[in-house]
């Protein structure tokens, strides 16, 4: 966890170290949640760059039968 400061402009920068992880660019958009005490900010993806990301996830979704 790393603490960054607000500037008076209500303006914060993101460390390094993440942006770097997060592959994050300049004048790429995020996506804000407030979620009870906190603040998460959602990196938006082109759709392109999503190609791949669910493989392996679990599709044994009990369903009903008029589901199937």
């Amino acid at each position: 966890m790393e603490a960054v400061k607000i500037s008076p402009k209500y303006q914060v920068v993101i460390p390094k170290r993440i942006r770097e992880a997060l592959n994050l660019r300049p004048g790429q958009r995020l996506q804000i949640m407030e979620i009870g005490n906190r603040i998460e900010l959602i990196p938006e993806r082109r759709i392109e760059e999503m190609e791949g990301f669910l493989e392996g996830i679990d599709t044994g979704v009990p369903r009903e039968d008029d589901r199937l």
